[in-house]
Formats: structure tokens, sequence, C-alpha cells
């Protein structure tokens, strides 16, 4: 019986240490620090076709118009569309997806202006966001130097990807993303943080890290609950930027 209740007790021990320390990250480097080693550059396979959506998923664009999306403040969603992509109005402001998700499969496809013009975090500039709060950096990052954190499928902020995967400006780019969201208890104290895995042109880029809180710019905020599902939001970062092929599988 003492040695259940000794074994019992490094259980508890083990299971609280993990609630407080999963969402752990890297502090080695500062938040988009530009002396942190940049991922390896791999070359992606060419892309063929669109990934054609299986049937269980929510279409959320299609090519053919943003009836599934709107502005963030509840207006209609002010992005071209036209030959099977929208494009970003730079100006126009962030836009949303009308339903709400929590854990998803997400594919969408995205390119770049072809002509390069600016640098850095001014080249190519957009972000997918799981919930409005979790973001997943839309750049231009071939052969374009910027911060790891801040790069193609960088969750932003917070972990560089696993390599450069990116395709040259102009060519169809593909993100396949798995999102866990966070979970909350009643009072609202966190239980486990929010997971990621990526796929950016096909190659593993972020294996299922712990997110420490919402991103943002060179800061690291704590955990605040919110509802078990929320919109998914693209990025009006002021750059042209395309998307098409957009779908995912609830999973909860």
């Amino acid at each position: 019986m003492k040695r259940t209740l000794i074994i019992l007790g490094i259980v508890l021990i083990i299971s609280g240490f993990t609630k407080e320390t999963m969402a752990q990250i890297d502090t080695t480097w500062a938040i988009h620090d530009m002396r942190r080693p940049r991922p390896p550059v791999v070359m992606p396979a060419p892309f063929e076709q669109p990934t054609a959506p299986p049937s269980d998923a929510i279409v959320l664009f299609d090519g053919t118009d943003l009836s599934a999306w709107e502005q963030v403040d509840g207006g209609p969603a002010g992005w071209r569309v036209e030959n099977g992509y929208m494009e970003v109005v730079p100006g126009s402001g962030n836009i949303q997806t009308r339903r709400a998700f929590g854990d998803v499969q997400l594919h969408l496809e995205w390119s770049v202006p072809e002509e390069v013009t600016g640098e850095g975090q001014g080249r190519g500039n957009s972000g997918v966001f799981l919930m409005g709060r979790y973001e997943v950096q839309v750049l231009d990052s071939y052969q374009n130097d910027t911060y790891p954190d801040g790069q193609a499928a960088a969750i932003y902020g917070q972990y560089p990807p696993l390599v450069n995967a990116m395709r040259p400006p102009g060519q169809w780019q593909t993100y396949d993303i798995v999102f866990r969201r966070p979970r909350f208890d009643a009072e609202g104290k966190l239980l486990q943080p929010a997971r990621m895995t990526i796929f950016h042109n096909g190659v593993l880029v972020q294996d299922c890290v712990e997110l420490t809180g919402p991103t943002a710019h060179r800061a690291r905020p704590p955990y605040k609950p919110h509802p078990d599902r929320l919109p998914l939001m693209l990025q009006d970062h002021g750059d042209r930027v395309r998307f098409r092929n957009i779908w995912v599988r609830p999973l909860e």
C-alpha cells in the first residue's frame, strides 16, 4: 500500500509538472533575433496541380467567390477574386471565415508576386491565423533573408520552420496544417496548449509543436481563455498575396 501511494504521488507530481511546463519554448534566442541560425534550404517537389478536397471537407474558397468570408468587423470581404484565386487588396483589411472552427486539418495554396520588390518582412507578407490568434507566417522566403521565426511556415515569433521549403516567387505554395486548439477548464485555466503540425510544399516544417500562447510581434502574450471555435483569418499586410483552394476538415 505504501509503495502504491508513493508511485501515485510521483505520477501526480509529474502530471502537474507537465501541465506547467508543456508550453515552454527555447529562449536561447530573442524574439525575431537576426543572429539566429537560418533553417536549411530544401527544394520541394514541383507543383503538379491543386489538391482536390476530400469528401468530408468544408470548402472555404473554390476560386469563384468570397461567400464564406467577411471582413473582421463583419462587413463584406473586400479582396479581389479572379482566375480562380483571391488576392489581397492592400488597405482593405483582414478577412475571416463566417464559420468558426476549433481542431482542424487545413489546406490552402498561396502565391507571392512574381515581381520582387522590397526585402525581409516587406516582401510578400501575409499570414494564416488559426482561431484568429495563432499565426502561420506567409512570406516570400525565397532567397530573402529575415528573422527565422518570421519566415514562411514559421509559427510567428515562436518557432522557425525546420527547413526553408519555399518555391520561387510567382509559383504556388501549399500549406497543410493540423491544428489542435488549446484547452481550458471551467475557470479559464490552461489545461493543454495549442499544437501545430505543418507541411510546406509537402515538406514537414513544424512537428506537433506546442504554442506558448497567441502569436504577436516582438511579444509572447500568455493564453487567455476563449471560445472552443473561432474564425480562421487571412491577413492584409499590404502585399498582393494570392490564395486559392482552401478547405478544412474539423477534427473534434
